[in-house]
């Protein structure tokens, strides 16, 4: 099992790219300031650019001050190359925290 960690901007941009077949086990989105905030989760096929609301998964989802929100019900499975993109509200207030293993 392996993590990949990034602070999120107001641009969407990859926080994790699989190389391989992998599966995304959790994901952890922490708050690191003192007030609310929100985030958006893209899962783009390899091959494509887009974050339309096509791939968009997560949507405007907040963020308590000093909270972290966890998915981990739900695990996804990418092949090689697909992508997680992310953005929040506000840059640098966000981290996101990516835990996969290698099928």
């Amino acid at each position: 099992m392996a993590i990949t960690q990034n602070v999120l901007t107001t641009t969407a941009a990859n926080v994790y790219v699989s190389t391989g077949n992998t599966v995304v086990s959790v994901m952890y989105f922490c708050n690191i300031d003192s007030t609310s905030k929100t985030f958006n989760l893209y899962v783009v096929p390899s091959g494509s650019t887009s974050i339309n609301g096509n791939v968009q998964i997560y949507k405007d989802v907040q963020v308590a001050g000093a909270d972290t929100f966890v998915i981990d019900m739900e695990k996804l499975v990418l092949g090689n190359g697909d992508t997680l993109r992310a953005n929040a509200s506000v840059d640098n207030t966000i981290t996101a925290t990516v835990s996969y293993v290698g099928i």
